[in-house]
């Protein structure tokens, strides 16, 4: 929608402010699920910290906070994170985390990028049109588009101003969602930036990757369907469908018989082949978050997400849409590649929703490079969970899918594009190759520098910095990486910031100066972001 009301934003004059952390301590083993009247308590103490530390949080007249997500600590401690409004206007950039002791009290805050300057308070003489029309010229290839221009206060870049957010979504040449999001100026009409409004990982397949697996599927009508009765999610056949038509009660229940699913060729003729990879799959991905970081589901409401499979005409891809808060996967180009099911490709689309419900860093510069690592980080670990015996875990991204891999961890450089170090130019890279930095991390974090062979793959991973140095385990540097992201990392997180956001996770679940806080620090110095 379009806001008309020109005397509200006329009335438009706010202050928002970077502060330095209140000081405070504390080392919580673990995240816990909240009782529902625990969960409002911290919300509500949450609200009051924020009025009571209003220059903490540069929180003042005309503003708001809109709930986004809860994380409650084994020993009470609660961290609440909140959008911010200003008569009405999303803040794009204002976020901030509230971290609250088991009894409610400030202990510290984590803060986006606005800081303390005013909005102008005169009335635009713009349109709608005036940022739509920029925003279609910036999606080229976009069939069928439409666009949709929000009024925003514009914070992201640390000067607040009226901004129109436009959002154009259309088709792509495979039937795929395109679109792009332009930020444009309200009042002069320069463009802020784009960036893509679709989270995608391009790949290609070559084969069904998970071999023989026991998949949960619902009794129906004398036979069965593809529905999990443990997670809830459901797997459909979108019957070639363009992605950007589909909602989560589109497509075809996908039923047997038998309880006996597909036949495991590549280019199968049989449609419940792929379907049995992307429904075990999405269990693999529920499951990791479950029992290892406490999340119950994608959004951690514990409902499970609709996951369709042969979308599109040769769509050669697959990504997540938090529209329809479903899983897409195309069937591969037809000729050469075939679905796009593998784990490590599934658990890298669902785990952007995952950052879209918690820290939602934005998916441009450095945040979008993280944004993309966080994926391929949590993508990686859930292939190392699922410890399946054709697709094991290993540093290769989408080994499956794009042999011999699309992605490394190890020296991410190999792929000829991604980086290896931080750079001050880093965030002007496409995000899929900026997001080298956060992989090369965790890897050095993981395994430490040098070669290494882990599961039958060699690896070598040399340092920036000419370090050497040893790893922790994957499976604790994802749980520091997991506590950084839902805690303290916002929208608009640097490497910087995610340096002191993941060196914050370390301190909390092994101790400031642990052998863990340490790797951690050592491991971001090993690719420049000291």
């Amino acid at each position: 929608m379009i806001p008309t009301s020109s005397s509200r934003r006329a009335r438009m004059a706010a202050a928002f402010v970077v502060v330095a952390a209140l000081a405070g301590a504390t080392v919580p083993a673990a995240t816990a699920s909240a009782a529902p009247g625990m969960r409002e308590a911290a919300i509500s103490q949450a609200r009051a910290n924020v009025a009571h530390n209003a220059g903490v949080f540069g929180f003042g007249a005309g503003q708001d906070l809109v709930l986004k997500d809860v994380v409650v600590d084994a020993d009470g401690a609660t961290h609440v994170r909140f959008d911010r409004t200003f008569q009405g206007l999303p803040v794009v950039g204002g976020d901030l985390v509230v971290h609250q002791d088991a009894k409610g009290r400030l202990k510290d805050s984590s803060r986006a990028a606005a800081h303390d300057a005013a909005v102008k308070s005169t009335v635009p003489k713009v349109t709608a049109q005036s940022g739509a029309a920029g925003a279609l010229a910036a999606a080229p290839g976009v069939k069928d588009a439409v666009s949709s221009p929000e009024l925003v206060v514009w914070a992201a870049d640390g000067t607040p101003r009226l901004a129109w957010r436009t959002t154009v979504e259309g088709t792509g040449e495979h039937g795929q969602p395109a679109g792009k999001v332009v930020v444009t100026d309200a009042t002069t009409g320069e463009q802020i930036e784009s960036y893509d409004a679709e989270h995608q990982a391009a790949g290609t397949g070559n084969s069904e990757y998970t071999g023989t697996v026991t998949i949960d599927t619902t009794a129906a009508n004398g036979g069965y369907t593809l529905t999990d009765p443990v997670r809830g999610h459901v797997t459909k056949d979108a019957n070639n469908v363009a992605a950007s038509s589909l909602k989560a009660s589109s497509g075809t229940a996908i039923t047997s018989t038998t309880n006996v699913w597909g036949d495991g060729k590549k280019f199968s003729s049989n449609r419940t082949t792929a379907a049995v990879d992307a429904h075990a799959n999405t269990a693999w991905t529920y499951d990791y978050y479950k029992n290892v970081h406490g999340r119950s589901g994608i959004k951690n409401d514990g409902k499970g997400a609709t996951v369709f499979v042969h979308v599109g005409t040769n769509w050669d891809n697959a990504q997540w849409s938090d529209t329809c808060f479903c899983m897409m996967t195309g069937d591969g180009d037809g000729t050469t590649d075939p679905e796009q099911v593998d784990l490590d490709t599934m658990g890298h689309e669902m785990t952007h929703g995952v950052t879209s419900a918690t820290a939602n860093l934005r998916y441009s510069g450095e945040s979008g490079g993280l944004n993309e690592s966080t994926s391929d980080i949590f993508g990686t670990m859930v292939e190392w969970y699922a410890n399946n015996s054709v697709d094991k875990g290993d540093y290769l991204f989408s080994d499956q899918s794009t042999p011999p891999w699309l992605r490394r961890f190890d020296k991410p450089s190999l792929d000829g594009r991604s980086a290896d170090c931080w750079s001050s130019g880093v965030g002007k890279l496409d995000v899929h190759y900026s997001s080298g930095v956060g992989n090369h991390w965790f890897y050095l974090a993981s395994e430490g520098s040098g070669t290494k062979t882990v599961n039958g793959v060699t690896y070598t991973s040399p340092t920036c910095n000419n370090s050497t140095l040893a790893g922790i385990g994957n499976a604790k540097v994802a749980k520091i990486w997991y506590r950084a992201l839902t805690v303290y990392m916002t929208s608009t997180t640097t490497y910087k910031g995610a340096r002191s956001a993941s060196l914050n996770a370390a301190r909390d679940l092994y101790g400031a100066g642990s052998a863990e806080y340490n790797a951690v620090a050592a491991a971001w110095s090993g690719v420049n972001v000291n």
